[in-house]
């Protein structure tokens, strides 16, 4: 256990680091200055739109026919190791290293899905670009809800529904903010009562700092349309590539957060 610990300990210090002085570090500092523009109330507005959005999201997700033939499916995978498995909280008795072995199943198809879906914004089109956000957050939504699925986690419970919304926000949040607010949400979880079924606190899951995933999109479909001319054989394979690699580094990057996540929880909570 010390060593899985240990194990994530390194990753946070690796993955949270941000060095301001990169070109990373000038972009953050552009795209601020963007969204200084808007006004406290535009921004709320926006924000409000966001969480409303991810909300409904997440309950049409969890509710879909998709999310039930997976619960069952993680289950029966799960009897492999321990038979007598039924219930999704059952999974917390089997070690980290099975688990891991089951969600690493479900994540490679979630990768390959954004992988594809970023290759078909790629190909342009106004549609296509307007569906990009809201059809990678669902993937992204999906692959956490797996995630939490797959380590014991009852998302249908609202306390864990908001655990997972504010993972998804920890996670797709720009590299400048992460390391701050991971630490917040493992404080959180951490002073939780495991026995409540309703969350305590606030309940607000998005804040200013994911407005700069709009003007990340807005550049990202300004690259995609000037790189649709670029055609190969009468196919635009530039914007395709564009597309599907930043989306899949971007999915990348939210299932390994994910995965951490409910990875350290486990451990914490066995030495509750």
């Amino acid at each position: 256990m010390n060593q899985r610990w240990n194990e994530i300990k390194e990753w946070e210090e690796l993955f949270f680091h941000y060095d301001a002085t990169d070109l990373g570090g000038t972009y953050h500092k552009w795209n601020e200055r963007v969204l200084q523009q808007l006004g406290p109330k535009q921004k709320q507005k926006w924000l409000e739109k966001m969480d409303a959005c991810l909300i409904h999201f997440h309950a049409w997700l969890q509710n879909s026919h998709s999310y039930e033939e997976t619960k069952k499916r993680v289950i029966s995978h799960a009897r492999i190791f321990a038979p007598h498995i039924s219930e999704v909280e059952e999974l917390q008795n089997l070690p980290l290293e099975q688990l891991d072995y089951l969600a690493e199943q479900l994540m490679a198809k979630q990768r390959l899905l954004a992988l594809g879906q970023g290759g078909l914004t790629g190909m342009g089109g106004t549609f296509l670009l307007l569906a990009d956000l809201p059809a990678l957050a669902v993937i992204q939504l999906r692959s956490l809800q797996y995630l939490a699925l797959v380590y014991g986690y009852d998302v249908r419970r609202p306390i864990e529904m908001v655990n997972l919304l504010k993972l998804f926000y920890v996670a797709t949040l720009p590299k400048a903010y992460q390391a701050e607010e991971w630490d917040k949400l493992i404080e959180e979880v951490e002073q939780q009562d495991r026995d409540h079924v309703f969350y305590e606190g606030d309940d607000s899951i998005l804040k200013q700092e994911s407005l700069e995933q709009l003007t990340n999109q807005l550049i990202k479909s300004f690259v995609i349309t000037m790189l649709r001319k670029k055609l190969i054989q009468g196919v635009p394979l530039v914007g395709m590539a564009v597309g599907a690699g930043m989306n899949y580094r971007f999915s990348q990057q939210v299932i390994e957060i994910g995965q951490r996540f409910y990875q350290k929880r486990r451990l914490l909570d066995e030495w509750i």
